[in-house]
Formats: C-alpha cells, sequence, structure tokens
C-alpha cells in the first residue's frame, strides 16, 4: 500500500503512514492505495473551509475524495494504486484540540488522520446520528488497534 505524505512535517510522517494503514486495513480495502496529505495553517485551512464548504471558521482536518465507490474503482494504471483522495490537516489545531482533550498530539493527529481516510473510504457522520455513531466508533477501534487510547 502507498501512501503519499507531505515532508512539511516529517515529525508525524511515520504516525500518520501507520494511522491510514490501519484504518485501511481495518476496512479491509482490496487493493494498494495512495493518499495525499497536506498540512494547513490555522488561516489556510479556514480558507479552505470557506471556499469548498462555506463555512468560516478553521477546522482540524478536511478531506477530498476521489471516488465515489473507491471500494469499487479500478486504478487508472493497470496493477496501480486507487488513489482515494486528499487530506488537509492543521497541526496546530489538531495540537489545541489534544491539549483540550487531555491526551497527546499523537493521539490527536492519529485521529484526525483516520477520520480523514473514512470519509475517504465513503463515510459521512453529517448524515445523520446512526452514520455518526458507525462512523466514530469505527475510528476509536482503529485507535485501539494503534495503542492510542483516550
Amino acid at each position: 500500500m502507498n501512501v503519499i505524505v507531505s515532508m512539511e512535517e516529517p515529525q508525524y510522517e511515520e504516525l500518520i503512514q501507520k494511522a491510514i494503514r490501519a484504518a485501511l486495513e481495518y476496512e479491509q480495502f482490496p487493493q494498494d492505495a495512495e493518499v495525499e496529505v497536506l498540512f494547513a495553517s490555522l488561516e489556510e485551512i479556514h480558507e479552505i473551509n470557506l471556499q469548498q464548504r462555506s463555512i468560516d471558521r478553521p477546522t482540524d482536518v478536511l478531506s477530498f475524495p476521489m471516488e465515489e465507490d473507491p471500494f469499487n474503482a479500478e486504478p487508472e494504471i493497470p496493477g496501480g494504486a486507487i488513489f482515494l483522495g486528499s487530506m488537509v490537516l492543521c497541526l496546530e489545531k489538531a495540537k489545541a484540540q489534544a491539549e483540550e482533550y487531555g491526551h497527546s498530539p499523537e493521539r490527536e493527529i492519529a485521529f484526525l488522520t483516520v477520520h480523514s481516510v473514512l470519509h475517504l473510504l465513503g463515510y459521512d457522520h453529517e448524515l445523520g446520528k446512526a452514520e455518526e455513531e458507525e462512523m466514530f466508533a469505527r475510528q476509536e477501534e482503529i485507535l485501539k488497534g494503534m495503542g492510542l487510547t483516550r
């Protein structure tokens, strides 16, 4: 499984790759996958959130899926990986939330990464309470499997 990670924040590269792999393995994604990870400042993610979602505030992570049905997608190159999409992660927001929630920045960054991967795979917690509960339960199971509990 291939994972593309921007080198702007190399100290979190291994953690992010591990979280992406854990989510894909938990979901039993059937083929190689690529995920692009980009980092944004509070100001940058605020602007992206406003432009893409019409929400006028910064957020912690944004997901931009490339496939409507990634489990049945075909790679552009035979035998290649499926490009699931991009995530934009705001480490400043993640670190502030970690402090607010009383856990490590690593746990919060892994949580946000897993959250984003689930969005790239088609989960959407904004569709209703049942979808939200299912997605958040999956996130916790994946993090538990990584040894990153609250």
